[in-house]
């Protein structure tokens, strides 16, 4: 199927800087070995990684057409600011979706950094940084995204969402450059709007757009499970659960359905 016309009309984004590779090992180990020399924000972007990987260090499936990506700045934040950088990346691609497609609905903001297409994951955030005096003195925003191609389900761990394609599922086709192309600037109108009012709004906007708030949803981490029900994110992005000895608030965690 012939996808409809691409909706957004913006510019590249003034002060963020692009580098497209045909091939990498991963976009989030090249992004560490160019930190030290970029001059601002720079988008890295590959037609093809060789040992694509995701968060916990999980091998991430990336067949020609897809999409794989890094986004690497020094922000000069501390930690708890830089990882609000992962809902600004899921709410630019949010948006990206609903450019290349002209649908909102069948997306979903999965917490802490997946995106979701009529309930299967499509689209990954990966955030690793290094720090500098205290501060994070570089971060990088790794995003994946299956445009052309899911992998199969033997390609993921068990208990994961099914991966689906953006192809498979909406009929739009996209290339990889279109798509950053729309991406770039999404990102820097949220990243813009982070700075200026702070965490509020962003929070506001990922809610709006989260996937099974007010359901129940159990967090796996490594000291154990906590099933509750999604009553919302807190204002250092950890997820709130309410459980039957309490609200918990969660930082970090593998949520499932």
């Amino acid at each position: 199927m012939q996808r409809p016309p691409l909706s957004s009309t913006e510019a590249w984004p003034a002060g963020y800087d692009r580098l497209v590779l045909p091939s990498v090992d991963s976009t989030m180990a090249e992004a560490a070995r160019r930190a030290g020399s970029i001059s601002g924000p720079t988008w890295i972007l590959a037609l093809h990684q060789s040992d694509a990987r995701g968060r916990r260090g999980r091998a991430w499936a990336n067949p020609a057409g897809n999409f794989a990506a890094t986004l690497v700045m020094r922000p000069q934040l501390e930690a708890p600011d830089a990882a609000l950088r992962s809902f600004v990346a899921a709410l630019a691609l949010f948006d990206t979706f609903v450019a290349v497609t002209g649908r909102a609905e069948p997306f979903a903001l999965k917490w802490p950094n997946d995106v979701l297409l009529n309930g299967g994951k499509v689209a990954g955030i990966l955030l690793e940084s290094a720090a500098q005096g205290g501060d994070v003195g570089f971060l990088s925003i790794g995003i994946g995204v299956n445009l052309a191609t899911a992998p199969s389900a033997a390609q993921v761990e068990e208990g994961a969402l099914r991966p689906v394609s953006l192809l498979a599922e909406t009929g739009a086709a996209v290339t990889p450059e279109e798509f950053l192309d729309l991406l770039a600037p999404a990102y820097a109108r949220y990243e813009s709007q982070l700075a200026t009012y702070g965490f509020a709004p962003v929070r506001e906007a990922w809610l709006a757009r989260a996937a099974r708030l007010g359901q129940r949803v159990t967090a796996r981490m490594a000291s154990g499970d906590v099933t509750g029900t999604f009553e919302t994110i807190d204002a250092t992005g950890n997820i709130v659960l309410s459980t039957s000895t309490g609200r918990r608030a969660i930082p970090a965690a593998d949520i499932h359905f």
